[in-house]
């Protein structure tokens, strides 16, 4: 199973570099050479998100910081020129994961990518149990965005495979409108909470036996929604 990381770098001659060798050692990459690309390409799933700092349009700690606004969780490792201390906490604060110092050895940044995906293994209950989550008689399949009812496919927008991915991600924890509108909407958005309410109602008509009562997802009244596997 092929982990896919998105590389945000201008440097033609380094993504082509890069490309190859993280393809060699089996990743499926996909570049984007500015901040604007980078956060169009980001509404797709990918385990590793590597960021170059001086990008055109937006910098890589702008694009950063607007991908932890979107909620999006992926780990993010910063390649930056800059050897400053104060850069590198500037990043982490924004939300990166770990940085690189340009230039760099490619043994290093291979090392540091593993130690990235282990550690978000570990967190994140999608990354730990691979490529589906099963509850009840709902199989979901992330790599094929795929979703099955008793051995029925169900019909699912992107919309709402992606809410129902971010609620198995966020498992057991209460969501407000406003954070599922940021994460599965983005802020750009001309949506309101009450898009989240309908489509919540259209995800629950195909994964809860009685929508009415929901098993799965939970209403909080005055917070949002909660969803539980028991």
């Amino acid at each position: 199973m092929k982990r896919r990381i998105l590389l945000v770098e201008d440097e033609p001659g380094l993504v082509m570099t890069l490309t190859d060798r993280l393809s060699k050692e089996g990743y499926d990459v996909e570049s984007a050479g500015n901040g604007n690309s980078a956060l169009e390409k980001s509404s797709a799933h990918f385990d590793l998100i590597v960021l170059d700092v001086m990008l055109p349009y937006s910098s890589g700690l702008e694009v950063c910081q607007e991908l932890r606004r979107r909620g999006v969780k992926t780990p993010v490792l910063m390649l930056t020129a800059k050897s400053q201390v104060l850069d590198k906490v500037i990043g982490l604060k924004l939300g990166a994961d770990d940085y690189l110092t340009k230039p760099f050895e490619m043994i290093e940044l291979l090392a540091r990518l593993e130690a990235l995906l282990r550690r978000n293994a570990a967190a994140d209950p999608v990354t730990a149990l691979g490529e589906t989550f099963q509850f009840g008689e709902i199989l979901v399949n992330f790599r094929t965005t795929e979703v099955f009812r008793a051995g029925q496919l169900q019909k699912l927008s992107a919309r709402e495979f992606k809410l129902l991915r971010y609620f198995i991600r966020n498992l057991g924890t209460t969501l407000s409108r406003e954070e599922l509108l940021n994460a599965v909407w983005g802020y750009e958005a001309m949506v309101f909470t009450r898009t989240v309410d309908v489509h919540v109602a259209w995800l629950r008509q195909k994964i809860e036996a009685n929508p009415r009562q929901p098993r799965y997802i939970h209403t909080v009244h005055g917070h949002g929604y909660r969803f539980v596997t028991h």
